[in-house]
């Protein structure tokens, strides 16, 4: 593993008290690399593994500057501040000296977390972190204590997802740079609210890509659907992995980030002996030996393989969680029925209590979608290492239209769906604001200056939905109308049924941080069966001196289930058909005793527990 300075950023523009500023870059395949600020310019000395590097002494924070390679100019790939845009100059930022507050703050445990995750531009009318900021008293007051952040890094213009991100340590400057995301940060430790964001480490987005003409940051040995893949294990690939793993450390160092949650890492392609993911977590744990602060690694992952969350010490990767689209997918197909492209390889109900007991639905059967045998069991994981969800931004914005699960299902489905995710041992996260029933479209948006690049993304999309012709037309991602209609409607949160559905959420996360049986992720108690002909779903969780069952009927009719035998007597704890939620109201036992039937109305749960003698 290569040696990398843990305690500050190496690569770039980089600040030091009392000495001039140091300007340092990777491009090994360069005669002469120099740096351009003002008027001025200096020659940079080449040094080891294909570096340059000189002292600036004229050049101090705020000054903008590029480098020139050969002749030929571009911003610093490893720019913190880009105020023209992606094609303009890059500005030197100090991003060590922010007077945080966060002292005493202490990462929760992750077993702990409740994610909530937001998109900057769209959370807000404003879209910026500033507007975050002042939402933060809902979030508290929500139950959630981790905030999950869509890529910030620089992408052209000012409307995007983030994940055609092209300079990986610069904020984007319309969300409100890097001290706004600093301010963001420590008003949410603040409050109690950990900060993971989402970073990009598999491709760079298309306009305004500049690392290829510093040398091969891209490998022509593998793709991805995305284009070409980063170099992590060919020729040079050294410095590449060390741009990465510096950048992953500044999050943590400098900007007090909590987890990083990182996209689609089976497209991280690397044979190398010393997997990417393995090293990136051998310089985290070096950081935080150091720091005594505790961090997480959070994948994107679909290759149901354990060996990405596995420990170091089992030969694994070493991550700490993943996201498991399997849950959602096999909770979509019971709530809707719908078996379209990748929801075709899921039955409902059965699958979504195999995703209870086993996490991963394929682990070693056939996938007719995929046409292989797909997936290795994860006895050994515990729950904490899985984060579920009834909608993401990819489940909603892949969608043509865009729509939210609340467009989709009826209000009762809804309060069904978020028990599903909040009463299983997994990490729970919601999708912003899936806790009012938003009903505005989450729809897929970009705002490249590049008009050739703009026109072919919008014909790529008409052409990906051709075949949904019958429910209109593909919205434009490059209007700026779509991007306004993706924000939430934060006025809803006052209006019917909206106020109730946010009532209920609050009180099921309180039962989810409260109820000892619920509040630890803990698998080796769970117990999931399924009755597919009712379609009725009975989930069994222990822990802490108490039994907890829950009853999910996904069917139209009204379900009957006998209660277990106990020791004490069952009690009610929610009802999500109670008219206190807005539903039909039922005759569910408040008070039960082993052998009493219980009513489950449709598309409704009850949540029973005992404590045990």
């Amino acid at each position: 593993m290569q040696a990398i300075n843990l305690h500050k950023r190496t690569l770039g523009v980089t600040l030091a008290p009392n000495e001039p500023a140091t300007a340092r870059v990777w491009a090994p395949e360069a005669m002469e690399v120099v740096i351009q600020y003002d008027e001025t310019q200096t020659t940079l000395q080449a040094e080891e593994g294909g570096y340059w590097a000189a002292p600036v002494p004229g050049l101090t924070a705020g000054g903008r500057y590029k480098f020139r390679l050969d002749g030929k100019e571009f911003p610093d790939p490893a720019s913190l501040a880009q105020p023209e845009g992606v094609h303009g100059p890059s500005q030197v930022t100090d991003v060590t000296h922010f007077p945080w507050t966060d002292g005493s703050w202490k990462n929760p445990a992750l077993g702990s977390y409740i994610l909530y995750e937001l998109h900057t531009g769209t959370f807000t009318a404003e879209g910026t972190f500033a507007a975050i900021a002042a939402q933060l008293d809902h979030l508290v007051a929500l139950g959630v204590n981790a905030i999950e952040i869509m890529p910030v890094a620089q992408f052209p213009g000012s409307r995007n997802w983030g994940y055609d991100g092209v300079f990986p340590y610069a904020v984007q400057d319309s969300y409100g740079g890097a001290e706004g995301l600093q301010r963001l940060v420590d008003a949410c430790h603040a409050r109690g609210i950990a900060v993971v964001l989402d970073v990009v480490y598999n491709h760079m987005g298309p306009e305004g890509n500049y690392l290829g003409a510093y040398g091969p940051y891209f490998t022509d040995k593998y793709q991805t659907p995305w284009g070409a893949a980063l170099n992590f294990d060919d020729a040079w690939s050294d410095a590449v992995r060390r741009f990465f793993i510096e950048n992953a450390l500044m999050w943590f160092r400098d900007f007090h980030i909590d987890a990083l949650r990182l996209d689609a890492v089976h497209a991280i392609k690397d044979l190398g002996a010393v997997h990417f993911l393995r090293e990136l977590r051998g310089h985290v744990d070096g950081l935080m030996a150091e720091t005594g602060r505790t961090h997480y690694l959070i994948i994107e992952c679909d290759l149901n393989d354990t060996r990405f969350i596995d420990p170091v010490e089992a030969r694994g990767f070493g991550m700490d969680s993943q996201w498991i689209d399997e849950f959602h997918h096999a909770l979509r197909v019971t709530a809707t029925g719908e078996q379209s492209a990748y929801y075709s390889d899921f039955s409902g109900i059965a699958h979504l209590a195999k995703a209870y007991r086993d996490a991963y639905v394929y682990d070693g059967q056939w996938s007719e979608h995929r046409k292989k045998y797909f997936g290795i069991p994860a006895p050994a994981n515990p729950g904490e290492q899985f984060i579920v969800f009834t909608q993401n931004h990819d489940q909603v914005g892949n969608r043509m239209l865009g729509e939210r699960t609340s467009s989709l299902v009826s209000v009762e489905m809804q309060k069904l769906m978020a028990g599903a995710v909040l009463l299983s041992p997994f990490l729970p996260m919601l999708w912003m604001g899936e806790e009012w029933g938003e009903t505005a479209p989450f729809q897929y948006f970009v705002s490249h200056t590049d008009a050739e690049l703009a026109e072919a993304v919008r014909q790529g999309r008409k052409k990906e939905f051709a075949a949904f012709h019958a429910e209109g037309e593909a919205p434009d991602p490059v209007s700026e109308e779509t991007f306004n209609r993706s924000k939430l409607q934060w006025a809803l949160r006052n209006q019917e049924p909206h106020a109730t559905m946010l009532r209920f959420y609050q009180t099921l996360i309180g039962l989810r941080k409260s109820l000892p049986a619920l509040r630890t992720p803990d698998r080796s108690t769970v117990q999931a069966e399924a009755d597919e002909e009712h379609k009725l779903l009975t989930l069994h969780r222990q822990g802490g001196g108490q039994t907890a069952i829950a009853f999910l009927n996904f069917s139209k009719e009204s379900n009957a289930a006998q209660l277990p035998v106990a020791e004490g007597p069952w009690v009610l704890r929610l009802d999500s058909a109670s008219t206190d939620w807005g539903g039909p109201g039922g005759n569910a036992v408040t008070k039960g005793l082993s052998g009493d039937t219980v009513n489950i109305q449709p598309e409704s749960f009850l949540l029973y527990t005992y404590d045990h003698v």
